[in-house]
């Protein structure tokens, strides 16, 4: 039931894990009734060791008996316990945050800061060499390489505006003592601080492919749609405004959409004639001498550069410059640019953004010491009180919480579903809806023992903590399942040796199945927290991820252990009675093993 919720981001990463648990238990089931039995026959001969001189098993029975004494004498205050502390169960989870995906540490960083549109080259040079220099100073950095700009391809549309610096960090053993990712972030976070420039420290894959999927670089985005780029400009520095004072916000910086600067050459077309040029010939100078022309190729080696020849810089870093620049027209004449042509500098959007056929403006925000659902819930709230929207322009929020709506979506109908085939199941195994019903109200108290754990351990649900409890839904139902299997089969002993059952009987029954089969219940709890836990633990890449989905199977398992003991026994000995209050000593017909 994991690949249902599995698609894009989630899809990629938790399929393989979904198909080799699938794989696998498929695998374990058939061996269990083919070569399993042969083994047995093969292995265990001679004198077989008698269960009840097991130290271990005579302690679990010694602990057991008098609870199950006490739940067998009362067994209805037993089921109202329950029922209450199921309730109170509940409570962490109004204080579990949410988010898509758990942060994962890739062992390096990027430092992908903003700065404000207009800026120069040269003056972006310098803000790369500054920044690589200070991030440099850091003992637990390797290497930093930055770049700034873009290639002339259409695959990469990063603006002047942006930098992408990739930090190589050393190995954790070379790391000063008490030192985490965190903490390395709120270090460079605090060393970077230059005038106009908004930090982000992010993960270098994952930033990549959230880039690629919605074009926000941060965990919060939020897109302004609308027909005028002005107003767009203006509703976005408003979000950056309000953001900036939200408990959370580590920064926020909008777009300037409409705050480009650009040299415009108008060519008048008249003066151009009259000496002899048409646009295209003026159009080749302003081209060549600003932008530069390919002259030629070097060959290196196997290596080959492309030679480019251009005016220098003195000739074109002014309006006033570009208007020296020399032409010669076709009969020879030498004049200026300035003289069929007239320079300025103007504003005009950096860049144009559209989704939906609609022009958008993004905000970006990177949040600190705060889940993603929680800040966006808090941030959404702020921003609808405060800021009113003209008509014909929208806000929509992006980055992860776009894919954790999404999930969120998915799993709305996903887990109603697993609990559905679930119950199939049991009724097909059981063929009793009262048995059925015993063994699903593990589920619940199953996911009890996973909320606690996580509100504990300060992890906040996510994809990862939902396959998590979708799995432990399985396994919370197997241990149930093993319980009854014993009880009834107890029961089905003692109707085999009296034609009439008595309460006393009934008790009786109950009593060997619980208490003598409480070996191989604990096993089966044992053998899978024993599983868990060094993946609940571990450490390193990847860890993150597959802790979220350990910790709710290990709470779960203890809650659910304990229901199975105590709760299923109650509620089996009430429902019995009934049946024998309802019917007498005789056997009710559908109520057959």
């Amino acid at each position: 039931m994991l690949l249902p919720c599995l698609e894009a981001q989630e899809g990629r990463m938790f399929s393989p894990l979904a198909y080799t648990k699938t794989y696998a238990m498929a695998a374990a089931a058939a061996l269990s009734v083919t070569l399993v039995p042969v083994l047995m026959g093969y292995f265990i001969r001679g004198h077989v060791v008698a269960e009840n001189k097991n130290p271990i098993n005579r302690l679990l029975k010694a602990l057991y008996s008098p609870v199950i004494h006490l739940v067998l004498r009362f067994p209805k205050t037993v089921v109202v316990l329950a029922l209450v502390i199921f309730v109170v169960g509940l409570w962490p989870l109004n204080k579990i945050g949410s988010e898509f995906i758990p942060p994962l540490d890739e062992g390096d960083l990027m430092y992908m800061p903003t700065t404000y549109p207009g800026i120069s080259i040269g003056k972006a040079r310098e803000l790369l060499q500054q920044t690589d220099k200070l991030i440099r100073t850091v003992p637990e950095v390797e290497t930093v390489f930055g770049k700034i700009g873009r290639a002339e391809t259409a695959t990469d549309p990063a603006p002047l505006t942006m930098i992408e610096t990739f930090i190589q960090l050393k190995p954790r053993a070379e790391w000063r003592e008490g030192m985490t990712t965190e903490k390395l972030k709120k270090e460079l976070d605090s060393l970077v601080k230059l005038p106009g420039v908004t930090n982000a420290w992010v993960m270098p894959i994952k930033t990549r492919i959230d880039m690629l999927a919605t074009g926000i670089k941060t965990p919060v985005g939020i897109k302004v749609a609308g027909p005028e780029l002005s107003q767009i400009q203006a509703i976005g520095q408003q979000l950056e405004t309000l953001l900036k004072d939200v408990p959370g916000t580590a920064s926020v910086y909008s777009e300037r959409v409409a705050g480009g600067r650009y040299i415009k050459v108008d060519i008048l077309r008249e003066k151009a004639a009259r000496y002899g040029l048409n646009i295209a010939d003026v159009q080749q100078v302003v081209a060549s001498a600003v932008g530069g022309m390919n002259v030629t190729h070097t060959v290196e080696g196997l290596e080959r550069y492309p030679v480019n020849i251009r005016y220098p810089q003195s000739y074109r870093e002014s309006p006033e410059q570009l208007a020296l620049l020399p032409i010669v027209t076709p009969r020879g004449q030498r004049i200026a640019l300035g003289d069929v042509a007239t320079i300025a500098i103007e504003d005009g959007p950096p860049g144009i953004k559209s989704e939906n056929a609609r022009l958008n403006g993004w905000t970006f925000v990177d949040i600190d010491n705060v889940d993603v659902g929680r800040y966006v819930e808090h941030a959404r709230s702020v921003v609808q009180q405060k800021i009113e929207l003209p008509a014909g322009y929208s806000i929509t929020w992006s980055g992860q919480y776009e894919y954790m709506e999404r999930a969120k979506a998915k799993l709305m109908y996903v887990v109603p579903l697993t609990l559905a085939i679930i119950l199939v199941l049991l009724y097909l195994n059981f063929r009793r809806i009262t048995e059925t019903l015993i063994v699903m109200l593990s589920i619940p108290f199953a996911l009890i023992g996973g909320l606690w754990l996580l509100w504990w351990l300060e992890f906040n649900l996510s994809v990862a903590v939902v396959v998590g409890f979708i799995a432990l839904a399985g396994v919370a139902a197997e241990t149930g399942v093993v319980m009854l299997i014993y009880l009834d089969a107890a029961l089905k002993k003692v109707r085999q040796q009296k034609s009439r059952l008595t309460r006393q009987d009934i008790h009786q029954a109950i009593m060997e199945g619980a208490v003598e089969r409480v070996r191989p219940k604990m096993m089966t709890v044992t053998a899978i927290t024993a599983g868990l836990l060094p993946i609940m633990w571990g450490d390193g890449t990847g860890s993150e991820v597959m802790r979220r989905i350990a910790t709710p199977m290990v709470g779960g398992m203890v809650s659910s252990t304990l229901l199975t003991l105590v709760v299923i026994p109650a509620l089996y000995i009430i429902i019995k009675n009934w049946q024998y209050q309802k019917y007498g000593q005789h056997e009710h017909p559908d109520d057959s093993v």
